[in-house]
C-alpha cells in the first residue's frame, strides 16, 4: 500500500489544531458558536487553494458527530449523488446526520446544484461546498439563500511556517524521524514559493525532504537542493478566476489613483502570474481613454506605443514600455469627463429612439435631395469669423440643446474649458439678438 502524501498525513484530527483562518474560528468569531455547540450547517467555504477548506470541513462534521460524504464535483455524476442521497437518507432513518462535503462546487451546472435543495430543505443533508471562485457569479441564488458563505483567507507566512515546524517534528505522521536540518533562512524562502498554500507548502517540503543531502550522519537542506525542489514557482494567478479580475482591478484603480508605483507592483504580479502582456497592453489604453482623455490626450498615444512595442518585440522589452505607460497613466492630469459624456450621449441615444437629423444637416448629394431641402441654411463652419458658426443648432429640434463634456480644471481640459466657454458666449449673444 503506498503512503499517503505528507500533506494528507499532516491533515489535524481535531478543531483546536486547525491553523488559521482565526477571523472565522476565534472565539465570537462566526463559527466558533457552531463549533461550541457542535452543530454544523449549510454552508460555502470560499477561497484560495491550500487555505483549509476540506479539512475545515472535515473537522467540523467530526465535531458534530455527523457522517461525512465527501465528493469532487470534477468527477461526480448523477450516479455518485443519487448513490449519497440514498446513503444519507438511510443515515437519517437510524438518527445519523449526514455532512455532504462538495470541493468545487462551482463546477456543477444550475440543474445539478439545484437537485441539493431538496434534500438540504427535509434536512436529509447539511451541504458544505468548497470553491475558489466568488459564489455569487458560480452559484445558482436558490443555493446560496441556504447556505452561508465564508471567506477563507491565504495563510500568513508565520502559520506556513508553524505548519512546516509541526511537520520536521512530528515523529508519527510527520518528518520528525528524518532529523532533517532545514535552516530557517530556507524554510523562509518555502514559504514564500507556497505563497499561501499549505497544501503545497507540505508537498514542497516532502520533495524537498527527499532531495536532502546526506552528510556526516546529517541530512542537510542547502540552497541548491531548496532550488532544485522549487523550480520556478508561480503565484497563485486563475487567468479565468477571480483573483485575475481582482489584480486588473487593482492595477486600474492605482493609475485611476495617480499611484505609480502601487501601478507598477501590481502590474509586476500579474506578469509574474502569466498574464498575457497584450491583455495587460488593451487595458492601459482603457485607463487612457476611460481616466485621462483630453487632460493629457499624449496618453493615448503612449499607451497606443506600448501596445504597439510589445506586439514587436515582445517581451521582456515589451513589458519595460508598458511598465513606462503605466507609470505616464498614474502620474497624468485625471479626467472621465469624455467617458461620462460619451454614456450620457449613449442613454439619450437609446431613450429618444430615431430622432430625425435637421434638415440644415443632412447631406444632398442628389438633385432631389436638394429640391427637398436637404442641408438648406446649412453654415459652413471654415467661412464663419474664427471658423465658428455662433448660435448653429446639431441637435435634433427634440432635444433642443444638450451638455455631455463637463471638462475637468485638469490638464489640458482647463484650456478646452475656456474654449468651449468662450464659444458659448458667442452663441449666447447671437440667441439675444435674434429675441
Amino acid at each position: 500500500m503506498l503512503e499517503q502524501p505528507l500533506a494528507a498525513r499532516m491533515r489535524p484530527i481535531r478543531i483546536q489544531n486547525f491553523i488559521g483562518q482565526q477571523h472565522l474560528l476565534g472565539p465570537g468569531k462566526p463559527l466558533y458558536s457552531a463549533i461550541q455547540n457542535h452543530r454544523v450547517h449549510s454552508m460555502i467555504l470560499w477561497g484560495p487553494p491550500g487555505t483549509g477548506k476540506t479539512t475545515l470541513a472535515q473537522l467540523l462534521a467530526n465535531n458534530a458527530k455527523a457522517h461525512f460524504e465527501k465528493m469532487s464535483a470534477i468527477f461526480a455524476g448523477v450516479k455518485e449523488i443519487r448513490a449519497a442521497m440514498e446513503r444519507a437518507q438511510q443515515a437519517k432513518i437510524i438518527g445519523q446526520d449526514t455532512v455532504l462535503f462538495i470541493d468545487e462546487i462551482h463546477r456543477f451546472n444550475k440543474a445539478q446544484q439545484d437537485a441539493f435543495l431538496p434534500y438540504v430543505e427535509e434536512g436529509i443533508i447539511t451541504l458544505i461546498g468548497a470553491t475558489t471562485e466568488n459564489p455569487s457569479f458560480e452559484l445558482n441564488n436558490a443555493l446560496l439563500s441556504r447556505a452561508r458563505v465564508y471567506i477563507l483567507k491565504k495563510l500568513t507566512d508565520l502559520e506556513l511556517l508553524n505548519i512546516i515546524d509541526l511537520a520536521l517534528t512530528d515523529d508519527e505522521q510527520g518528518l520528525g524521524l528524518t532529523k532533517l536540518d532545514f535552516p530557517e533562512v530556507l524554510r523562509e524562502q518555502l514559504v514564500q514559493a507556497a505563497d499561501g498554500d499549505a497544501r503545497s507548502c507540505l508537498n514542497l517540503l516532502e520533495i524537498i525532504d527527499q532531495l536532502a543531502i546526506e552528510e556526516e550522519g546529517k541530512r542537510l537542506i542547502t540552497e541548491t537542493v531548496l532550488k532544485d525542489a522549487l523550480g520556478q514557482t508561480l503565484r497563485r494567478f486563475d487567468k479565468q478566476g477571480e483573483i485575475f479580475y481582482d489584480l486588473i482591478s487593482a492595477l486600474h484603480k492605482s493609475v485611476r489613483g495617480s499611484a505609480p508605483d502601487a501601478a507598477l507592483y501590481w502590474l509586476a504580479r500579474m506578469l509574474d502570474g502569466g498574464c498575457d502582456p497584450l491583455y495587460i497592453a488593451r487595458r492601459v489604453v482603457r485607463m487612457a481613454t476611460e481616466d485621462i482623455g483630453n487632460a493629457d490626450p499624449r496618453a493615448l498615444s503612449i499607451a497606443l506605443a506600448a501596445w504597439d512595442v510589445q506586439e514587436r518585440l515582445g517581451s521582456p522589452e515589451g513589458e519595460l514600455a508598458i511598465a513606462q505607460a503605466v507609470v505616464y497613466m498614474a502620474c497624468a492630469a485625471k479626467s472621465n469627463a469624455v467617458y461620462s459624456a460619451f454614456k450620457a450621449a449613449k442613454a439619450d441615444a437609446q431613450h429618444f429612439g430615431t430622432l430625425e437629423v435637421p434638415m440644415h444637416l443632412r447631406n444632398a448629394p442628389t438633385k432631389l435631395m436638394h429640391r427637398l431641402g436637404y442641408g438648406k441654411n446649412y453654415r459652413y463652419a471654415h467661412d464663419e469669423p474664427e471658423a465658428y458658426a455662433a448660435g448653429e443648432q446639431y441637435f435634433p429640434e427634440e432635444l433642443s440643446y444638450k451638455q455631455y463634456y463637463h471638462p475637468v480644471k485638469r490638464g489640458l481640459e482647463i484650456k478646452i474649458a475656456e474654449k468651449l466657454a468662450y464659444l458659448k458666449q458667442k452663441d449666447e449673444e447671437v440667441h439675444k439678438k435674434n429675441k
